[in-house]
């Protein structure tokens, strides 16, 4: 569909007014986004918000315009989010473990991002190296969240937020290690999962990790089969997002093979595409639409060329894909299919 302006303020001379204005300030790109973008503060202001209210959408505004310029010098890199306590001391064996699993992420070609704040957060950003490391910073009275002193200053992502900043976790992560924490990590690991369960967030691996004889993993997913599966709160499948190991080289080794062949999705006109590395042979498309079938709404899984949608964006059009009538429900399963590939 042509992607014409549409400032709809309800007043035509303020309509072109914005129009102008964007054109008169050199946008190029994705014009029509931006001429509603403009038109939403205007509305905004006529439409007598408090200043409180103003501020919100202003300082959120500021914040996510700031994380984009920041993670886009290396937007075609994969990133890696850690989770764990910030109150993790360096002789903690799980200290140790988060050094070594930025290392691992590291030799893998991976860059992480973390909270920027001491313990788990610092321990990773010691493995990874400066060169490979974000920090996605908060505001805290009782918490130094600078990245351990060791992230450079142009990675440095800092929000007053908690929902900008998580927005941005999600946004630039390609997948996800959780260390043992409190409530942050807590929040943090049941939202992501909430996200991608609900086709929020594209499926993305997702890695609990804690140092052997460490349980804290093991009696969180005792506690999801007891009182979430047992009681039909959630399916048997949604524990299947997540992998546990007590093993660093295990976490990065899972994260790194579910980009062996999965490259990245898109929805047109309501049917998935997967896009992938390589072809799938004809023996492996059987194996899918019989294993997958039932979350197939009609069809088969097939063989795609890039569709009109993704060449007119120029969206990976050279990979080779694969397309389905997905049910849009069943995401649990969608990322087993992933996995199978």
């Amino acid at each position: 569909m042509p992607r014409t302006p549409k400032p709809r303020t309800g007043d035509p001379t303020l309509d072109q007014a914005i129009i102008d204005l964007v054109g008169h300030a050199g946008v190029s790109a994705d014009v029509d986004i931006v001429i509603e973008m403009v038109a939403n503060a205007v509305k905004m202001g006529r439409d007598g918000h408090d200043r409180g209210d103003l501020k919100i959408v202003n300082q959120a505004l500021r914040e996510l315009r700031n994380s984009y310029r920041a993670f886009g010098a290396h937007r075609a890199q994969r990133k890696c989010s850690v989770f764990g306590s910030a109150r993790t001391q360096p002789d903690e064996p799980a200290y140790a473990a988060a050094v070594e699993v930025g290392r691992e992420l590291a030799a893998r070609g991976w860059m992480i991002i973390t909270g920027g704040g001491p313990g788990i957060m610092t321990a990773a950003v010691q493995g990874a190296g400066r060169d490979n490391s974000y920090a996605v910073t908060i505001r805290l009275p009782f918490e130094p969240m600078e990245g351990g002193g060791i992230v450079a200053e142009e990675r440095m992502v800092r929000f007053r937020y908690f929902f900008t900043r998580k927005l941005t976790f999600m946004k630039e992560s390609s997948a996800y290690i959780c260390f043992p924490g409190g409530f942050g990590t807590m929040d943090e690991t049941f939202e992501l999962l909430t996200l991608i369960q609900t086709g929020k967030e594209p499926p993305a691996p997702v890695v609990l990790i804690a140092p052997p004889g460490d349980r804290y993993w093991a009696l969180w997913r005792d506690f999801v089969h007891a009182e979430l599966i047992d009681a039909g709160l959630v399916s048997d499948e949604d524990l299947d997002l997540v992998h546990l190991t007590d093993s660093p080289a295990a976490a990065a080794a899972y994260v790194d093979a579910f980009y062996r062949q999965f490259h990245s999705l898109r929805y047109v006109d309501g049917r998935l595409v997967l896009r992938l590395e390589r072809p799938v042979t004809d023996d492996e498309l059987d194996r899918l639409n019989r294993d997958f079938a039932d979350i197939v709404v009609s069809g088969r899984i097939e063989r795609s060329a890039a569709l009109a949608a993704e060449v007119e964006d120029d969206d990976e059009v050279d990979r080779p894909r694969l397309l389905l009538d997905f049910d849009h429900h069943h995401f649990s399963r969608l990322h087993q299919l992933i996995r199978a590939l």
